[in-house]
């Protein structure tokens, strides 16, 4: 099934995405995840975050 391969694909780097918050400032998550998508960035090659769509 191609979901489930995305699904398991996923779990292993979706925490790195979900700090925990509640052990964070306001201002400390807003930092930690600027330097996880810029590493995110670095590894897949991609220009930047993804725009939402008007």
């Amino acid at each position: 099934m191609p979901g489930q391969r995305y699904l398991a694909a996923f779990s292993g780097i979706s925490l790195y995405f979900r700090p925990r918050r509640h052990l964070m400032t306001a201002s400390g998550h807003r930092a930690a995840m600027t330097n996880r998508f810029a590493v995110r960035d670095q590894i897949t090659a991609t220009p930047g975050r993804p725009t939402t769509a008007a």
